[in-house]
């Protein structure tokens, strides 16, 4: 397929972008490069026959009409969107006119262009989300996808709003979409403002690791790998107008996620162990959700996927490739709000 992906600069889509080339799919790169945009998460394929890069905002519709039509792609997958929960506290505006404009703006150039063709019946618009739209859950129990929304955060707001327009324009228009909403994902290439790089990071340099309220948030943890072979997995065989959660099958508290990290440090840099004595509790963020968890059952029973890596594979594998790529994350560290605490005031 020819595919357009959006935010494919990003730490989720370039995933998808290296999974669908390797795959043999021809994809179209859309991305803005804001502050998380890194070109280096495609450098390994920027070259390859099957992939062309397009900057440009989801939010511009004279910019995507003109993708549309140079390029002509089977399918959309919309990854683009701003992601950081604490960010979304401090500064929600740019959550609304990316995750919320930016999707509208981006399902009518899909719409014009669907329409434009012929309207296909195999042209599809996947549209990626998150399983924080469905809110917190108790000590027990898992979102399925006729879980309610509840969202608490400019965040996870911006993208239930997302998520309904899709539903919209597949119901009032008849544009064949398939939504997919994730666990929290880590790996390689995951922007150092997130926890898992934050751990590891501060953990390398000897320096406090900060964990929110008691660390005992639990979430879903899906290995971003992972997420990008089942993302193309439902792209290929998802049913449209249906809605598939991905999850990782591995639940664990931030504080048991960030001892199992501290204790893989231990191993790999022994001269500075133990790293869990840098763990520092500091205030919680406002709006924390207690826990996510997420039911699988529909991808696995209708599409035959699940996660391949454990919770103890997958940061094994995260840990050794922060370490061995300093040249990746090194200039990052620079970028506008990197190693700041934000979203700390209500």
């Amino acid at each position: 397929m020819k595919i357009l992906v959006t935010g494919g600069m990003g730490f989720i889509g370039s995933a998808v972008v290296r999974h669908a080339i390797a795959a043999g799919h021809r994809i179209i790169n859309l991305d803005a490069l804001t502050y998380a945009g890194c070109v280096q998460n495609v450098a390994k394929i920027a070259n390859h026959k099957n992939y062309v890069f397009e900057q440009a905002n989801i939010c511009d519709p004279q910019a995507l009409a003109a993708i549309f039509q140079k390029h002509q792609p089977d399918a959309v997958m919309h990854l683009a969107a701003e992601s950081h929960v604490d960010r979304s506290i401090d500064g929600p505006a740019d959550f609304i006119d990316t995750n919320i404009t930016g999707t509208f703006t981006l399902l009518e150039a899909a719409r014009n262009h669907w329409q434009n063709i012929g309207k296909p019946d195999d042209f599809r618009f996947h549209h990626i989300s998150t399983d924080e739209v469905f809110g917190s859950l108790g000590p027990t129990g898992l979102f399925t996808e006729t879980s309610p929304y509840a969202p608490n955060s400019p965040y996870a707001a911006s993208k239930a709003a997302s998520d309904h327009l899709v539903r919209a324009w597949h119901e009032t228009y008849g544009l064949p979409v398939i939504l997919t909403n994730c666990s929290n994902n880590y790996g390689p290439y995951h922007f150092p403002e997130k926890l898992v790089p934050v751990v590891i990071l501060r953990a390398l340099n000897g320096q406090e690791i900060p964990v929110y309220g008691d660390g005992s948030n639990i979430r879903d943890w899906l290995y971003v790998e992972d997420h990008a072979d089942a993302l193309l997995h439902v792209l290929a065989k998802g049913k449209t107008g249906r809605t598939y959660n991905i999850g990782g099958e591995n639940e664990s508290s931030n504080l048991d996620l960030v001892k199992t990290i501290c204790r893989i440090m231990d191993k790999k840099r022994p001269e500075n162990a133990p790293h869990d004595r840098l763990i520092t509790f500091v205030a919680d963020r406002p709006g924390h959700d207690q826990r996510y968890a997420i039911d699988p059952a529909r991808i696995r029973e209708e599409l035959g996927w699940r996660p391949s890596v454990t919770l103890q594979q997958g940061l094994e594998k995260t840990v050794n490739w922060y370490l061995d790529n300093p040249d990746w994350w090194q200039p990052l560290q620079a970028r506008k709000g990197v190693g700041q605490r934000l979203g700390a005031s209500k």
